[in-house]
């Protein structure tokens, strides 16, 4: 007679689905062979209001995104995702998440250098309000070492593409108030052109694969807003 074992893995949850289940993290034993898929139907199983929204969640092990027929060994890291949304020398460039207000004129001053002759800064703030309704304030939340992990590739691509000097970007993550900024990035380069392409990149990237998410808070409830980044997946 065979016997199974279990694997131990832990579940990570954000957002929405951290709300449904009631925690942020909680420790799994999956049948084994264990999948990302048979992981989350244990997890679906015990707090069931996930399955409304499995069809819009992703996943990943171990801070890099996976599919659900990953395989799970012990002690790995699962975390349930809601939809979000060269040879240079790239140690000076800047990937940071911070609960504190942006130094954008800090980080300008970081990474400008004599060989640049501009500096693009994408600045991205809460505005008040959403399609007419009106917005008290925003909160992010995010899986801060894959977050870094994604910045940081974006900021490779960036290199890849095009001959930029630096690029840094900073995301804020808690409550964000009205006019406050929730995303910077900056780009320098030695012409213009060049600087508005790969910052203007770079948000774009951002929005459809770091793992961040926004809630809205109105004056007459909450909700979460869905980023670029489960389009991306659907299609």
């Amino acid at each position: 007679m065979t016997t199974r074992h279990a694997i131990k893995v832990t579940a990570l949850l954000f957002g929405q689905a951290r709300e449904w289940a009631g925690t942020s993290s909680l420790d799994l034993s999956v049948e084994a062979p264990a999948t990302v898929e048979s992981a989350f139907a244990l997890l679906r199983s015990q707090y069931p209001k996930l399955g409304e929204i499995e069809r819009s969640l992703l996943f990943a092990v171990n801070e890099e995104y996976a599919s659900p027929s990953h395989p799970l060994s012990d002690g790995d890291r699962l975390a349930v995702l809601p939809p979000v949304s060269g040879g240079e020398d790239r140690s000076r460039d800047v990937c940071e998440i911070t609960r504190a207000p942006v130094d954008i004129a800090g980080l300008r001053a970081r990474l400008l250098e004599g060989d640049s002759g501009a500096v693009v800064i994408f600045d991205g703030v809460a505005r008040n309000n959403t399609k007419g309704r009106r917005t008290l304030y925003l909160e992010y939340e995010g899986y801060e070492p894959m977050a870094l992990r994604t910045m940081e590739q974006i900021g490779s691509e960036v290199h890849e593409r095009w001959p930029i000097n630096r690029v840094g970007i900073i995301h804020r993550l808690g409550r964000i108030d009205i006019t406050e900024s929730s995303v910077v990035i900056v780009v320098t380069s030695a012409h213009r052109k060049i600087a508005f392409e790969a910052c203007h990149y770079a948000i774009d990237r951002l929005k459809k694969i770091v793992p961040i998410w926004k809630k809205e808070y109105f004056e007459d409830g909450a909700v979460w807003i869905e980023n670029e980044q489960a389009e991306g997946r659907r299609q």
